[in-house]
């Protein structure tokens, strides 16, 4: 991957992590959850500083910086360890009922990648925009906060559950 479409350097990045082919695997709670308590334990123990987060229904938006190191090599170990618990979750749920279709999509785009021998979660890249200033650091966080407004999930920012907007969202993030 290109040196320029990554988060390689000490500053806050704006990041989107995708699930392959768009697929709606965060609309069951159980996911959810599980990308919330990783992501608490990257703010405890790997030193995420996340000023501003949405989880969406296929995938979620981050203004995070790394404290001492580079949030490409965060990024990497996140989206390693999630993918293992997202498809343990979803091929052992006898109760999902996209099981078997999910499979086939993430088994497909797993072809097309040397290191991933049969499932691919997540895509590859994480879209990092640095926030080099105020202006754009408040413009993404604004778009992080309308993502579930812009979806008509919600009519305010603040009444979506997982995103930094609401109040008592799970995750706590870093004052601005």
């Amino acid at each position: 991957m290109s040196e320029l479409r990554k988060a390689n350097y000490d500053a806050v990045f704006f990041v989107t992590l995708t699930v392959v082919g768009w697929v709606d695997v965060f609309t069951r709670k159980q996911y959810c959850e599980e990308l919330v308590k990783n992501i608490q334990y990257c703010q405890q123990h790997k030193g995420l500083e996340l000023y501003a987060y949405v989880i969406m229904s296929n995938h979620m938006h981050w203004v995070a910086a790394q404290k001492q190191g580079v949030l490409n090599h965060l990024l990497r170990d996140f989206k390693s360890y999630t993918a293992k618990q997202m498809l343990a979750m979803i091929y052992d749920n006898p109760q999902e009922s996209r099981r078997d279709w999910m499979k086939v999509v993430f088994q497909y785009n797993a072809k097309f990648q040397k290191q991933h021998a049969e499932n691919m979660f997540w895509q590859k890249t994480n879209h990092p925009i640095d926030c080099f200033n105020q202006k754009v650091l408040w413009q993404k966080i604004k778009y992080i906060h309308q993502n579930p407004v812009r979806a008509g999930w919600v009519a305010e920012p603040g009444h979506w559950w997982y995103s930094s907007a609401n109040p008592r969202s799970p995750i706590v993030v870093m004052e601005l």
